[in-house]
C-alpha cells in the first residue's frame, strides 16, 4: 500500500505520519516513512535548495521541475522497492502537491504538471491520500509559533496558500474515492484517532 499524506502547511501532516507510522508498525507491518521533497541523499540536496529563503528569483516551472526530480528519485531509490516487496509506504506529500502549489498556487498549466510528472514517477499514484485540512492562516500561525522549520514555500502571501487549499479542495472533489478529508484543526490525539479509523475502514490494515 502507498499511502500519502496532503495537506497545507501547518497541518500537522509529519506528526501524524509519525504516529501512523508507529501504529501500523506496531501491528507488524513492514512500514516505510519518507516526505517529499527529500528521502534520498540527491532529494534532500533538492529539498535545500527549494527551501532555502534566499532564493527568492526562483522562477515556478524551475521549482516544479525540481520537485519533479527529486520525486523521480525518491520514486526509483525508495518507494517502488519497498512496495515489492510488500511493504507499506507513508509519504508526507507527493505528485498531488505539485497540482496543489505549483498549478493552483503558482499557476501552472495543470496538464503540464501531470505530463510531467508521470514521466517522474512511471505513473505511481497512491492508493490513498490524507488530507489534513484547516485554515491556511490558522495553518501557518500555528507553523510558527511552535518553532517549526520556515522555508521558501512558507513566505508567500495568505492569498497564495488559499489558493492551495482550494486547489486541495478541486483534487478531491475529481478524485474522491481515493482522498480522505481529515479535520486537522483538533488535538492531536483525535486528528490521530480519526487517521486510524478512516485506514481501518478503508483499507482494513488496523
Amino acid at each position: 500500500m502507498f499511502i500519502t499524506f496532503e495537506g497545507p502547511d501547518g497541518s500537522g501532516k509529519t506528526t501524524q505520519i509519525s504516529l501512523l507510522a508507529d501504529l501500523l508498525a506496531g501491528r507488524g507491518y513492514n512500514v516505510l516513512k519518507l516526505r517529499e521533497p527529500g528521502g534520498t541523499a540527491i532529494g534532500n540536496q533538492i529539498r535545500q535548495v527549494l527551501h532555502d529563503l534566499d532564493n527568492v528569483e526562483m522562477d515556478a516551472r524551475a521549482e516544479f521541475l525540481l520537485y519533479s526530480a527529486s520525486r523521480a528519485q525518491l520514486v526509483a531509490e525508495r518507494i517502488r522497492p519497498h512496495l515489492a516487496a510488500g511493504g507499506i509506504v507513508l509519504c508526507d506529500r507527493f505528485a498531488d502537491s505539485s497540482l496543489a502549489y505549483q498549478g493552483y498556487g503558482r499557476g501552472l498549466d495543470l496538464n503540464t504538471i501531470r505530463q510531467i510528472t508521470q514521466f517522474a514517477t512511471g505513473g505511481l499514484k497512491p492508493d490513498l491520500t490524507l488530507y489534513l485540512d484547516i485554515d491556511p492562516l490558522r495553518g501557518l500561525t500555528r507553523r510558527s509559533a511552535n518553532g517549526e522549520e520556515w522555508n521558501r514555500m512558507d513566505a508567500p502571501p495568505l492569498e497564495f496558500h488559499q489558493r492551495v487549499r482550494d486547489g486541495y479542495y478541486s483534487l478531491i472533489a475529481a478524485e474522491p474515492a481515493r482522498w480522505i478529508k481529515i479535520d486537522a484543526d483538533q488535538p492531536v490525539e483525535d486528528v490521530h484517532a480519526a487517521i486510524a479509523s478512516a485506514i481501518e475502514r478503508r483499507l482494513h490494515l488496523v
